[in-house]
């Protein structure tokens, strides 16, 4: 079967739902360009500042498109079979994600550009709030400890291509040193020197081009340097990645995270066009399974583990973080939300959808997914192959593939340690400078333990961190997007009581929290299972996973209880409050 009309047919569904279903939901919710946005009502500069809608989607689209979307799709398609995971990316960002996404945006904006907790905060109760928190904070740490542990894996051993040659990982460590660079370079040119925006997208784009084409010229192998071996080179590139996230979390948002989300997000759009070229002109055909069964390689359950592991390809908790957390502050106009929020969703679809063709063009005896594919090179190799029937050559595309991953992490892992620090120091209230590197100690150090723990098989045979921890973090990612969906469901039966609040949002909220809770409840059953056959006689779990599984269930479930007594009081008082802005 050819690769390029199932993908043509996919964006063109995706193109029909945004000008459809988008427009249906920007009427429901209102969108009303007459009423000031934060972004001009409070602007100061500093946080609050209006951007245009192109160039606020490049931004936005580029913090929310990490690892995940690449990661999530690879590993189900690889376990399920293609055509589960298409379903439920295609399904699950146009009626699920996009709806998340945009209506947790628009939240944030009528409550004066404020978080998606402090909107709970607003619309439950104060323990609403706090529960709220919490969890928040338990999620953002293992999208730190994921993400860390696969960037990591890019900056070692080699990638052999099949011309021969290969793809350095110290030399992908040193373009993305250099990568890093540019946009301090670029911060402070446009600050203090007033560099227009596009002046410095020129400028610094080809740059970045020639930072790949270094980094393999100058490979940074700690291999080499350390005289290390490759297990111990990835821990040491662990604990550095989260150096940089402690040093990048409270560096000035002017000098690194929006040059860096400005080039990141040409990096995406970059990708997804080249990729898109390479397929037309591509004569690769589908190899892989469409269906591994409901019970898929490596004996696990298709359900819920398929909603869980594509995770940011269909939807993602850590979207609302973002849109609540900055991108609020930056809307001029209402009416951008549909494309911002919703649009920017199925982009992501689209970024998924790409990285899991790259699954699709192997056939399933392939070497690269014999015991499981390592999705950041399995990810280059496809992209590097589509890039190369355009004319790159493959052993740039490749390094350009990896690059563009390693790219998307970066700001995901700051932006995480970022969010992590204000909500230690919200929890403790604790808002002095003291206050603020012990929130960020704690939000990198927690993960430095996690990934510092070498985790190996029954048979001693060492298995890489973030596939330990990707269920946990699928299932609290998904599990934010289920509370974030209860938030705003809340709110809007609150303000608006109409029946299309409990369909839009309401069911998205009961199927998310139900997915994620089930995979919760199966890694606590299978972490005790584990606790009894080894000490009969005891019921404590040690293993981290399952520990942290039970607290996630029991945050969850006193949310949802809030969520039911104050849906319980309303219906008792009937009041209407106004919506808030």
């Amino acid at each position: 079967m050819s690769l390029l009309p199932l993908v043509v047919g996919c964006a063109l569904i995706l193109a029909i739902a945004y000008f459809t279903y988008g427009r249906l939901l920007s009427r429901l919710l209102g969108f009303d360009d007459a009423q000031a946005t934060p972004a001009t009502r409070l602007r100061d500069d500093v946080d609050y500042v209006p951007l245009d809608r192109g160039t606020l989607l490049s931004q936005h689209f580029s913090a929310i498109a990490a690892a995940g979307p690449i990661v999530g799709p690879i590993a189900a398609g690889w376990m399920f079979g293609w055509a589960p995971a298409l379903i439920w990316i295609l399904f699950g960002s146009i009626f699920i994600g996009g709806v998340h996404d945009a209506t947790a945006l628009f939240a944030s904006i009528r409550h004066r550009g404020r978080s998606i907790a402090e909107v709970v905060r607003e619309n439950m109760s104060g323990a609403a709030y706090l529960l709220f928190l919490a969890f928040i904070w338990l999620a953002l740490i293992y999208v730190v400890v994921a993400f860390t542990d696969i960037t990591a894996g890019a900056f070692v051993g080699l990638i052999k291509l099949e011309d021969g040659q290969t793809v350095s990982g110290g030399g992908i460590a040193t373009s993305s040193l250099l990568y890093l660079a540019l946009p301090i370079a670029m911060g402070v040119l446009q600050r203090f020197a007033k560099l227009s925006t596009t002046l410095a997208t020129i400028i610094f784009l080809p740059l970045v081009g020639l930072s790949i084409w270094l980094g393999q010229q100058m490979p940074l192998s700690l291999e080499t340097l350390g005289n290390m071996n490759e297990v111990q080179a990835h821990r040491v590139w662990n604990m550095l990645l989260l150096l940089y996230c402690l040093v990048a979390s409270i560096t000035p948002m002017w000098l690194l995270l929006q040059p860096r989300g400005h080039l990141g997000g040409w990096f995406l759009f970059l990708t997804l066009i080249g990729g898109g070229l390479g397929l037309i002109f591509s004569t690769r055909t589908i190899q892989y399974p469409a269906f591994q069964g409901w019970t898929g390689v490596g004996g696990q359950p298709l359900y819920p583990l398929l909603f869980i592991t594509v995770a940011c390809g269909a939807c993602s908790g850590f979207h609302a973080m973002v849109a609540s957390g900055t991108t609020a502050k930056q809307v001029c106009r209402e009416s951008h939300v549909r494309s911002i929020g919703y649009g920017a969703m199925l982009l992501e679809a689209l970024v998924a959808i790409l990285s899991l063709t790259c699954v699709m063009i192997l056939p399933a005896t392939a070497p690269e997914l014999v015991g499981g594919p390592k999705p950041n090179v399995l990810y280059a190799r496809g992209i590097g192959e589509f890039l190369s029937v355009v004319g790159v050559p493959i052993a740039f595309a490749v390094s350009f593939a990896l690059m563009a991953f390693t790219t998307f992490v970066y700001d995901t892992l700051d932006v995480c340690t970022r969010l992590g620090r204000y909500v230690i120091q919200e929890l403790l209230g604790w808002h002095t400078a003291a206050g603020r590197v012990f929130a960020t100690a704690v939000t990198v150090g927690v993960p430095a333990y996690f990934l510092w723990q070498q985790p190996v098989d029954a048979a001693g045979k060492m298995i890489p961190t973030w596939r330990v921890y990707w269920n946990l973090f699928g299932a609290s990612n998904q599990l934010l997007a289920a509370l974030t969906l209860l938030g705003v469901t809340i709110w809007l039966w609150r303000t608006r009581r109409a029946l299309w609040v409990l369909f839009v949002t309401g069911l998205p909220a009961v199927f998310m929290s139900a997915v994620s809770l089930a995979e919760l409840v199966r890694t606590v059953r299978s972490g005790m299972a584990k606790v009894v056959a080894a000490e009969p006689a005891t019921w404590i779990p040690r293993d981290p996973v399952t520990v942290v599984a039970i607290v996630l269930i029991g945050l969850a479930s006193l949310m949802i209880a809030e969520a039911i007594r104050v849906v319980a009081t309303m219906g008792r008082s009937g009041a209407t409050p106004a919506v808030a802005r």
